[in-house]
């Protein structure tokens, strides 16, 4: 009796600390987890700061460029962006000082970009109003009033440029918290599943000297793996998703400068061009004269184009949406790549699913998204003796589309960079065509993953989520 109770002490006092353990390690969990939410948070809450910060700059260089605009037109209605600016400026300031409440040294920051922004907006309103009661004529006071106004300008450029600068590295600090925040769920996971297998260790041997007592300690053991189980697997769905997340801001991040960059070429752009053409119609033509405009014309208009394959490569567009099948799909792909297939003498292997799998999708933009795909790896392989394997397969509720190739595989540096825009290892790409697929997938609510090594081909993975059967109606 005395032994009988002697170890049931012992078992008692064993599950008792696995219990405390546990219960601790859970409780690291639910609060490592409940920071990373936070901590999330204040990295969106920065991003908006910055993202307004941005669109605060652009609308005074926006209204700059409405007075550029209306002074060498004198057209009024290149006065509308300086007016639509007007408007803004006050609104984005409001918002920029809500953001920031709790951060004193930047409200001060602030208030001194907006005292610079009033500065410039008030040479711009006594430039504009003596041009307007002048007969919209150039007086000698507003060339004067040109240096003081660039000087500020600048001033105001430098400032934003600072106060971005001091949010990106309290971004910095937040996303380092957050990393370390997942790298403590990750560790503190792994000592529960040791706390766990110490935990059935012990019942081995303890109950090896009662068999009711060891499956009483078994079956203990085997919930607490469950368990275990389950927290690991929502923790590998976390850390998913955080990739995904990443992947997406940073695709979102670079529609952000690709629009950046677009606003900011488009408006000298616009001048170049109002330019030409006033001196087309003002100047007597000469054959030299005509050649140097034409020339200026073009390749404005090139320009112009360049920007907009950018901004539709990174921007998220409209979709008709319709439920298509997915080995259909795949074989219309196909078919537009037939030539460039026969060309270059590849094989190609095809292992779709058995069963049709529908998804909802914009059937055109998804085939040129994947034709994008196997063109690339067409042109990685050799032109005889390339195999381009195609598969498909159901997983839970998505739909998984394997592309691999035989070709001469990319490295870390190549893979890092491969949905950058105008990031192309071909002598005549344009570096559109992946960020274009990316940008496809992204809008269906999809994944894409690339797995390669030099010399090992490459494996392109899209993820996208499978249509719901629909209950017949009656």
């Amino acid at each position: 009796m005395v032994s009988l109770l002697s170890l049931k002490g012992k078992v008692w006092s064993g599950y008792f600390l696995a219990f405390i353990l546990l219960l601790v390690s859970y409780f690291l969990i639910f609060y490592t987890m409940q920071r990373s939410v936070q901590e999330t948070d204040s990295v969106t809450h920065t991003y908006n700061v910055i993202n307004r910060l941005e669109v605060l700059r652009g609308q005074v260089t926006q209204a700059e460029t409405g007075i550029r605009g209306y002074v060498i037109t004198k057209d009024v209605r290149f006065r509308e962006p300086y007016d639509q600016a007007i408007a803004n400026i006050p609104v984005l300031y409001h918002e920029l000082k809500g953001l920031t409440k709790d951060n004193e040294v930047q409200q001060a920051k602030l208030d001194t970009l907006k005292a610079l922004i009033d500065e410039r907006l008030g040479y711009m309103a006594r430039g504009l109003a003596s041009f307007e009661a002048n007969g919209l004529t150039i007086i000698d006071s507003l060339r004067v009033n040109r240096e003081p106004s660039k000087r500020i300008m600048d001033s105001i450029l430098v400032f934003s440029a600072h106060l971005k600068a001091e949010e990106e590295k309290l971004m910095e600090v937040r996303k380092n918290k957050l990393t370390g925040f997942f790298d403590s769920t990750q560790l503190i996971a792994m000592i529960s599943l040791a706390i766990a297998f110490i935990t059935l260790f012990y019942s081995l041997i303890i109950f090896n000297k009662e068999n009711k007592a060891k499956e009483k300690a078994i079956e203990r053991a085997m919930q607490y793996s469950v368990e275990l189980e389950n927290n690991i697997s929502k923790l590998r769905a976390t850390n998913l998703e955080l990739e995904e997340f990443k992947s997406l801001e940073k695709f979102t991040a670079t529609g952000r400068i690709a629009r950046t960059i677009a606003h900011e070429v488009r408006n000298p752009l616009t001048n170049i061009s109002l330019a030409a053409e006033q001196l087309t119609d003002n100047l007597p033509p000469t054959k030299e004269s005509v050649v140097l405009l034409e020339m200026i014309s073009r390749n404005a208009t090139r320009i112009n184009q360049l920007v907009s394959e950018l901004l539709n490569a990174t921007r998220f567009a409209n979709l008709e949406f319709r439920d298509t099948d997915i080995t259909g799909l795949l074989e219309e792909t196909l078919d537009m790549a037939k030539d460039r297939i026969n060309l270059s003498h590849v094989d190609v292997e095809k292992h779709y699913s058995p069963d049709p799998i529908l998804v909802s999708v914009d059937g055109e933009k998804m085939k040129l998204a994947l034709l994008n795909i196997i063109v690339n790896a067409i042109e990685a392989m050799e032109k005889n003796g390339g195999l381009l394997i195609l598969k498909t397969k159901k997983q839970g509720n998505k739909c998984i589309i394997e592309i691999r190739d035989n070709g001469k595989g990319m490295d870390e540096d190549v893979l890092k960079n491969l949905f950058e825009p105008y990031f192309t290892g071909k002598l005549k790409g344009n570096g559109l065509g992946l960020t274009n697929t990316q940008n496809v997938i992204f809008n269906h609510k999809g994944s894409i993953k690339v797995y390669s090594k030099p010399g090992q081909g490459a494996t392109f993975i899209i993820s996208l989520n499978i249509q719901v059967e629909r209950e017949p109606v009656g």
